[in-house]
């Protein structure tokens, strides 16, 4: 296993990180019916293969994920030896101050996040998601009291347009607040928009990047059809894919097909081809992968090791086509 420095800090992560959305979620959804038996053995095999790194949130499942991380992952390995990872801001319950960045629901949720997860510190606690209603300086005011409170070492963001994460980061320099370390934004080989400001200003900063959804919702393993419709579960039963056709302009098809004829000429798999390329990406530390099988995890540790040559590259990026920004982000 490969580690790496997460941004400007010291904290040393595994280049892969598993990521925690199919964990808890047995009778939300067909392709990733996970319970705390199924998601045993996943933990093992990811410890196993050299990974400290696990990703998950408060809202993922209702805070069935972290549940089930700490009392399934906690027992097979010591604390010291993770980097734990977990996000809040969404929505957890009908009340008005059960969602969103505001000093009452960042204290009362970090003391549910660390009973769930069976710890007295989270690595790293990111802002899932921007809150319009809060003042950010409330929000870095909030995180640095839970910092200083010995509940969560480093803070980071997420999926955000670039200038609010600028804000941030400045207000932070400027007000002596806890600055973000890492960004977990959505980017892989069909959708690259982040290449446009995101990327840069966290390169220019010493914030590292732990993408999510690397293999675009399992689109860049090569095994869909036109419409969208494969082989797995997630093909059949996801929505996003089955609907999404933002997934699947002509464009897209293109570089799936790119993916292929690369992983054929390799000997290797569509899925390391991808994961190869966003792992060499300026700025990516180690992008979020959702295993379903235990296949899934072995593939993205062997793509680590694979080397794409200049050509490879040319091929995997030439057919992209940048997306029209989307208003009022």
């Amino acid at each position: 296993m490969k580690f790496v420095t997460l941004g400007s800090s010291g904290l040393r992560v595994s280049a892969i990180c598993i990521g925690g959305n199919s964990w808890g979620a047995k009778g939300r959804r067909d392709w990733a019916a996970f319970d705390k038996s199924d998601s045993a053995p996943f933990f093992r095999h990811a410890l196993d293969s050299g990974i400290n790194f696990f990703d998950t949130a408060d809202a993922y499942n209702l805070g069935n994920s972290e549940e089930i991380i700490g009392e399934t992952l906690m027992s097979y390995t010591s604390r010291e030896n993770i980097v734990l990872s977990t996000k809040v801001g969404l929505k957890m319950g009908g009340d008005a101050n059960q969602v969103g960045l505001s000093r009452k629901h960042l204290m009362e949720s970090i003391d549910q996040q660390l009973k769930r997860l069976k710890t007295e510190y989270i690595d790293l606690y990111q802002i899932h998601r921007l809150d319009n209603h809060t003042p950010l300086e409330e929000t870095l005011d909030a995180l640095t009291d839970i910092k200083k409170a010995g509940k969560i070492h480093y803070i980071g963001g997420s999926t955000m347009p670039a200038y609010k994460f600028a804000q941030l980061l400045t207000l932070a320099e400027c007000k002596g607040y806890v600055r973000p370390i890492a960004m977990q934004n959505l980017y892989n080989l069909i959708q690259r928009d982040e290449e446009r400001d995101m990327i840069p200003l966290c390169v220019e900063n010493g914030v590292g990047l732990i993408p999510y959804s690397p293999l675009a919702r399992g689109v860049l393993a090569g095994n869909r059809t036109e419409g969208g419709i494969g082989e797995t579960e997630r093909a059949k039963y996801d929505k996003g894919l089955v609907t999404g056709a933002s997934l699947f302009r002509n464009s897209d098809k293109e570089v799936i097909k790119n993916v292929i004829s690369v992983a054929n000429k390799h000997n290797i798999k569509p899925t390391q081809v991808a994961l190869s390329w966003i792992l060499n990406k300026s700025g990516v530390v180690s992008p979020i992968v959702g295993a379903t099988k235990l296949s899934h995890i072995s593939d993205a540790v062997s793509a680590i090791d694979v080397e794409l040559s200049t050509d490879d590259i040319k091929e995997l990026e030439t057919a992209y086509q940048p997306r029209v920004i989307e208003p009022n982000i």
